[in-house]
């Protein structure tokens, strides 16, 4: 058994870590309250744009010939080179977090892959870099202190790269990953196709309202502006959600931290306390062996 001063250091060295996950804790939900915030002003205007771009393409696929339509909406279920764009965090301590991202792209990337398709990933977070770094494989882009500062204009200027291949046929498919906020408890692996853009929600109805008026000259100039506007967007949000829900992870896991040196300070206790009777014990009878000794 250990002696007591091991065992005492032990209970003070938890007991600082105690405090340090317990601080790191209360500052992730102070961080995750302004970024919730942020991220559900976000989530509105996202959904805003995507309605309106779904009812101008949808317009302009009617003024034009069937089949002359930007290849932004035209599907492709068979790309031969698809761009993967991920979101990690910059920093750890935040459970599984970052591996939950990283796993959906090794698997998305292997599924390509098997379909005969090249992939090339395009990486948002030092964890992410990190990763496939110390894995042999090679990243098309990378930014490392994006995901922990979300800035709009670095944000389309990194996802700009990515549309700029697209567009120049160099690239097929760009898939955006990252894990996104839920609840205070949960996060939710996103996968979102962003371009081709899918017109499935595009609203159909000829009875329709729309907020735009559109002249027919001006239809595809106002949605290749409304296009880039929401893939910018789309990268922005994907920042503000990732860092909700990083902060949300962090949060946890840092209770759990907490709790569990909690339990192992508790347990040191008791080890301290039998080592200390034991103690106690062993002089009571070496006094009284003494005394006996002397008679």
């Amino acid at each position: 058994m250990a002696n007591l001063k091991e065992i005492k250091l032990k209970i003070n060295s938890v007991k600082n870590t105690q405090k340090t996950t317990k601080a790191m804790k209360l500052v992730s939900s102070a961080k995750l309250t302004r970024t919730r915030q942020l991220s559900e002003q976000a989530r509105s205007y996202a959904k805003k744009i995507n309605e309106v771009l779904s009812d101008i393409a949808n317009r302009v696929s009617k003024v034009h010939e069937e089949g002359n339509v930007d290849k932004a909406f035209i599907p492709n279920d068979n790309p031969k080179t698809v761009d993967i764009v991920l979101v990690t965090a910059d920093k750890g301590l935040c459970g599984g977090f970052n591996m939950a991202t990283i796993k959906t792209v090794n698997k998305l990337k292997a599924e390509y892959e098997a379909k005969g398709a090249n992939v090339r990933l395009r990486a948002a977070g030092r964890k992410g870099i990190d990763f496939f770094s110390f894995q042999g494989v090679e990243l098309a882009q990378r930014v490392g202190d994006l995901s922990s500062a979300p800035d709009y204009d670095r944000a389309a200027e990194f996802i700009g790269e990515v549309v700029e291949d697209f567009n120049n046929g160099i690239t097929e498919k760009v898939i955006l990953v990252y894990n996104g906020f839920l609840n205070m408890l949960t996060q939710e692996l996103r996968v979102n196709e962003l371009l081709p853009i899918s017109l499935e929600n595009a609203k159909t109805e000829e009875n329709d309202s729309s907020m735009l008026s559109i002249e027919p000259d001006d239809d595809e100039e106002v949605l290749n502006e409304l296009t880039a506007k929401y893939i910018d967007f789309n990268m922005y949000y994907a920042l503000i959600d990732s860092l909700a829900a990083e902060h949300s992870a962090r949060m946890q896991a840092m209770e759990a931290a907490t709790n569990n040196a909690k339990d192992r300070v508790n347990s040191l206790t008791v080890e301290y306390n039998k080592a200390r009777q034991a103690a106690i014990t062993t002089e009571l009878i070496e006094i009284i062996s003494g005394v006996e000794s002397l008679k």
